[in-house]
């Protein structure tokens, strides 16, 4: 049975659940011919259907399945939900009909639509959940989907505070959760970021001095609403939903990923490039670090000597998305989605040794994550590894924000001596978003 396999914790109480097991027929559905059967498939539910989440669920850019999760052997989407009734209805009938001709079942109605996320988290017949929320929903949601017993993939930020944060990773350790943060560039790409890492970290280019990251951190700066603009919230969405746990406010007409004037800097892409950045340099994860505001640019210094600074390396062009440039006493190797560099050139040529260190290995950032959820490994973007990347970018973030230098204390999750920049630490939710 499905749920004992995977371990599945108590569902989330309070919350009525609608449970439809769908009724599958045919040899594919029976596990015949080569393909899985039902009960070793992994059931999902898919939280956020804007442009990452449907890529997720039905194929897009940035998702790297094929087809995604709705055509894969492995899973069966058992539920869609979204607070616009027009994204949740088109992934309902699309995954429906998929099912149905894949199952030869006219009228296959097993994929069911949801607008109260609570409502796919109380089903105990869904084993995960992907999330690709708005930003200030990712910690929240991660946190009640992994206390209801889901295991989670969760798309970046994943958190908007260092509390948030801190709150994700206790949560996967105290309800044994698998967790996997969106940060696909350690598994996509060819192996591109990873190659880099790993030649970097095996002194390719002699020892790391400073790292490029050619993009700049970010952090949450709540403000009260002092506009009068409202409009009327339109058909079909539910704005109280879309603002969960944030201050409340009159629809203004802009509900993306974020409201304007909530973040300093950039928390969208950036934790793609330090999540690299972070697996290369390798610090002590409980030595303090040194933030430095320069004029609009922030500066890392690490416990292990290493400086990162939050711009590109001089006059080294780089793609839209960023990347990262690893500078060394003997050279230079920058990496991003389409291209991995060295100065002097050979330094990418030589092979790796049978005795040089290596890091963890994916190739599949999706394909990893149903690994870990059969075999209860750690994934490779796995909850410490993701509050780590969003606290740096955090508290380089309040630096820019309040243009001082700061002290970090990873250890105590803390400024040293800062009391102004600790209060950017946290925010206080919404009564009834208080986790």
């Amino acid at each position: 049975m499905v749920s004992r396999r995977f371990h599945r914790r108590a569902f989330l109480k309070g919350v009525v659940s609608a449970v439809t097991v769908p009724y599958l027929v045919g040899s594919r559905a029976l596990g015949q011919a080569g393909s899985v059967a039902p009960s070793e498939r992994i059931n999902m539910g898919f939280i956020g259907l804007g442009g990452q989440g449907s890529g997720h669920l039905m194929g897009g850019a940035w998702t790297y399945v094929p087809g995604g999760y709705v055509a894969r052997e492995d899973v069966q989407v058992m539920a869609v939900c979204d607070v616009r009734e027009e994204r949740r209805t088109a992934a309902w009938q699309r995954c429906n009909q998929i099912y149905a001709d894949r199952f030869n079942k006219p009228g296959y109605d097993g994929v069911k639509s949801y607008n109260d996320f609570r409502e796919v988290l109380a089903r105990p017949d869904i084993d995960a959940v992907l999330l690709a929320l708005p930003y200030h929903w990712a910690a929240p949601m991660s946190i009640l989907a992994m206390r209801s017993g889901k295991d989670v993939y969760c798309e970046k930020p994943i958190a908007i505070t260092v509390r948030e944060s801190q709150m994700v990773v206790e949560t996967a350790r105290r309800y044994g959760r698998i967790y996997q943060a969106g940060t696909q560039q350690r598994s996509e790409y060819d192996g591109k970021f990873r190659q880099a890492c790993e030649l970097t970290r095996n002194r390719r280019i002699g020892r790391l001095k400073e790292v490029y990251a050619f993009r700049e951190p970010g952090a949450f700066m709540p403000r009260p609403w002092t506009s009068n603009q409202s409009v009327p919230v339109p058909q079909g969405f539910d704005w109280e939903m879309w603002l969960g746990p944030l201050p409340w406010r009159p629809f203004g007409g802009e509900a993306g990923h974020t409201l304007t004037g909530l973040f300093v800097g950039d928390i969208n892409w950036s934790p793609h490039h330090y999540d690299i950045i972070q697996w290369t340099v390798n610090p002590d994860e409980k030595a303090p670090i040194d933030v430095e505001y320069d004029n609009g640019v922030i500066h890392y210094h690490y416990s292990n000597g290493v400086v990162v600074h939050s711009t590109g390396y001089p006059n080294e062009p780089v793609g839209p998305e960023g990347g990262a440039c690893f500078v060394g006493t003997n050279g230079r190797i920058a990496v991003d989605r389409s291209n991995i560099v060295s100065y002097p050139a050979n330094l990418i040529r030589e092979p790796l040794l049978p005795e040089d260190q290596r890091v963890y290995y994916a190739n599949s950032h999706s394909g990893n994550f149903l690994d870990c959820i059969r075999s209860r490994k750690t994934t490779i973007c796995n909850p410490e590894v993701a509050a780590y990347t969003i606290n740096a970018i955090l508290i380089g973030g309040i630096s820019l924000a309040l243009k001082r230098n700061l002290r970090w204390d990873p250890a105590k999750l803390q400024f040293v001596g800062d009391e102004a920049a600790n209060r950017l630490l946290s925010y206080t939710p919404r009564p009834m978003w208080t986790l």
